[in-house]
């Protein structure tokens, strides 16, 4: 291969959601030779595509990285999985398929903290809406109101990104959303108006009963250009710099080992590091940015002492309380029978409906968790089944599952990494339940919880609760508990934060480029300062719409 077939404008690293738009976007120019890089196979296994296959994806190689993290405090001593997407598509292809936003204060609250009013909620919208598809303007016109200007200002049409609602209910789902309205949550037809507070089904990302990944989404319509160059199984090692005459470093590409050989390639313009909210600070560490004393002790030279890389780590941890039921059908029964699983796999099979079209959660709910929050600071994901961990087999008895997680939590993490051997897997340490505020409204999430189960929507099904267990009452005892039952819901973000340039935890500068090396830019949920309120695969995708607008316009 000549040295110019490895010689690029723009190399973006990491083929997931992020990393898929900005190829795309990058390479609409004929102009820019693009470089995509991911460490994964294609798309190609046939349980990314079909929306209840993610059950086979998570905890599996061949879509997974099988991250793990270290032990936590929080969490009772107990180290949880970590599922991270290694395929094209990255975690679009092995995530629940949630279509959220977010609250418009969170984007509001990012425009405070960079100093950059282009983050905030109504310039925000306008990325969301460039590459939306929404199933509620199929017909050019709102299904309530018979116009479109209700959802045509929140949502966009004709886009990559396929919103479409789920083929499927539950009696039981739609009797917890009675409850929920009997305690003061309304029932909402749209979570993401920018006040998500609401009860209702979740609309996903699927096209006609299949998963839509950002790889069908952004890779499929530019695969065929010429100047956009796709290598799987292709995985970094560490990011390649220079250095001028006054000192200024400049990355100027990456040493990638491509089926096992080792390759360097080069980017004339700029390196896009959109490896995730675990990778990307992994590779900014092996490549010598980061704390300068965890470098040294892994025998890296030190290219920018940057202590703040891998840092800030937040998520949603969400705790699951499970309720046996009676006088309905739940997953749990029909999955548990032989005739059962035939009908669920005909449904599927001829009308790309029914459980096997499931995301792993059907119903939401965004509620405050005591009077005296300002916003809605919980997210309930409610299904109809239940089983005792994350992998293992549905219960036998019928029985629902009320998950319910913080979406502000106070606590803060951090990835390190573990060697000096870009593969080892690094040190994930979430921190969970770290903070009393975090933990206070752990115990109020699971009254709530409770409180909806007892109203009378809910008692034609003889709610019993199975786990915690109607013994924990104290908020010691129910702060415990949630570190005894709680695990993530695959939401990592922040570990490269962008900031104002005066802000010394902040890694990037708000156009997400890397203070102190000039031609690296960072575009993945890591450049969050602060989680959004509800499910971060679509506002990550909405982040490297905006980027891709800087770059391609040289900001």
């Amino acid at each position: 291969m000549s040295d110019d077939a490895n010689k690029f404008d723009f190399i973006v690293i990491g083929g997931g959601s992020a990393g898929c738009l900005m190829a795309n976007r990058l390479s609409s120019n004929a102009n820019n030779r693009v470089l995509l890089l991911e460490a994964g196979k294609p798309d190609t296994y046939p349980w990314i595509h079909i929306p209840v296959g993610y059950l086979y994806c998570i905890g599996n190689p061949r879509a997974d990285w099988m991250y793990k993290t270290e032990p936590d405090k929080g969490l009772n001593g107990r180290s949880l999985l970590y599922p991270r997407g290694k395929t094209l598509g990255g975690c679009s292809s092995i995530n629940g398929m949630i279509y959220m936003r977010g609250q418009a204060r969170d984007y509001d609250n990012w425009a405070e903290l960079t100093g950059d009013e282009a983050w905030n909620w109504n310039n925000s919208l306008v990325d969301f809406k460039a590459h939306e598809n929404h199933y509620k303007l199929d017909d050019g016109a709102d299904p309530v109101t018979g116009n479109n200007s209700r959802f045509s200002d929140m949502h966009g049409h004709g886009g990559e990104w396929r919103i479409e609602k789920q083929r499927l209910s539950w009696s039981v789902l739609d009797s917890f959303a009675d409850a929920a309205t009997e305690v003061g949550i309304e029932k909402t037809d749209d979570f993401n108006s920018g006040d998500n507070a609401g009860v209702g089904y979740f609309d996903v990302n699927q096209r006609s009963g299949w998963r839509w990944n950002t790889s069908k989404a952004f890779l499929r319509p530019a695969k065929q250009r010429k100047n956009l160059t796709i290598w799987t199984e292709a995985q970094v090692e560490k990011l390649t710099f220079s250095k001028d005459g006054d000192g200024a470093i400049r990355c100027v590409g990456a040493k990638v080992h491509r089926a096992g050989t080792p390759v360097t390639v080069s980017a004339a313009k700029e390196v896009v590091l959109s490896a995730g909210a675990v990778n990307s600070p992994q590779i900014l560490q092996l490549s010598g940015i980061g704390p300068a004393s965890l470098l040294k002790e892994h025998g890296i030279d030190v290219v920018l002492d940057q202590p703040f890389v891998g840092e800030n780590l937040q998520d949603h941890l969400q705790i699951r309380a499970v309720y046996k039921v009676k006088g309905t059908s739940t997953l749990n029964t029909l999955a548990n029978s032989m005739v059962g699983k035939a009908k669920i796999g005909l449904e599927y099979l001829f009308k790309r409906s029914g459980p096997m079209s499931m995301s792993p959660s059907q119903l939401g709910a965004f509620t405050r968790s005591d009077p005296s929050r300002s916003h809605a600071n919980l997210e309930y994901h409610v299904q109809p089944l239940s089983l005792e961990a994350f992998g293992d087999d549905l219960h036998e008895f019928p029985a629902m599952t009320v998950s319910v997680c913080n979406l502000n939590p106070t606590s803060r993490g951090h990835v390190r990494i573990a060697s000096a051997n870009f593969r080892d897997a690094p040190k994930i340490s979430p921190n969970y339940l770290d903070t009393e505020d975090d933990r206070k409204v752990a115990a109020d999430s699971l009254r709530q919880v409770r409180e909806i189960m007892a109203q009378s929507a809910m008692q034609p099904y003889a709610p019993e609760e199975y786990k915690p267990g109607v013994q924990y009452q104290t908020d010691d005892d129910l702060a415990r508990l949630a570190g005894d039952i709680a695990s993530t819901i695959f939401h990592p973000v922040g570990t490269v934060k962008m900031g104002r340039i005066d802000d010394p935890s902040a890694v990037l500068d708000p156009h997400l480029r890397m203070k102190g090396v000039a031609g690296l830019r960072v575009v993945d949920a890591s450049v969050m300062p602060e989680i959004t309120s509800g499910n971060t695969n679509s506002p990550t995708i909405m982040i490297a719409e905006k980027a891709a607008g800087w770059i391609l316009a040289g900001q």
